[in-house]
């Protein structure tokens, strides 16, 4: 028992930041994102014996937390709203490594564009591993990227044309 506890000691320690920074990219907000991946890998302490022979198993974390967002999406349309929150009151960001100005660029991407960026540039998969994580093809795949990329491109450069100016 001991050392599935340290074999998943190490995969959370070398696989964490980069399972936030993706999940961060995707759903737009730190603190959520921060929550989801704590879910995630919880989940996958409790099948890591599962978990560890994936193929992915850095990919299958962030797999879990996108797919807790959605029951936690479902789940606030049924809660009393907090006031606060819903007057958008700004929210601590933490440092996840990405700058703010891409993120912000990220954040405008439809959502499956900043999934296939997030597990593309983030986790580093190929656009086989991304397809099959995201239960798409691989050509998808690559139509995704081709899109987000050409996305932020104009927004970026439109950005930095202003700032010059």
């Amino acid at each position: 028992m001991e050392h599935v506890q340290m074999e998943f000691a190490e995969f959370y320690r070398t696989s964490r930041d980069d399972c936030l920074r993706t999940v961060v990219t995707v759903v737009g907000d730190s603190l959520l994102a921060e929550d989801l991946v704590a879910e995630a890998f919880a989940r996958a302490f409790t099948r890591w014996g599962k978990v560890s022979r994936h193929p992915m198993p850095t990919a299958w974390v962030v797999r879990t937390a996108l797919n807790a967002r959605v029951s936690w999406w479902r789940k606030r349309r049924r809660e009393e709203p907090l006031i606060a929150y819903d007057q958008g009151q700004p929210m601590l960001e933490p440092d996840v490594g990405v700058d703010a100005g891409l993120l912000d660029a990220i954040r405008l991407l439809p959502r499956r564009q900043r999934e296939v960026l997030a597990l593309r540039v983030f986790l580093d998969l190929d656009a086989q591993q991304t397809a099959q994580a995201l239960g798409i093809s691989a050509s998808t795949v690559n139509v995704h990227l081709f899109r987000a990329v050409a996305q932020l491109r104009e927004r970026l450069s439109v950005n930095t044309t202003e700032v010059s100016r």
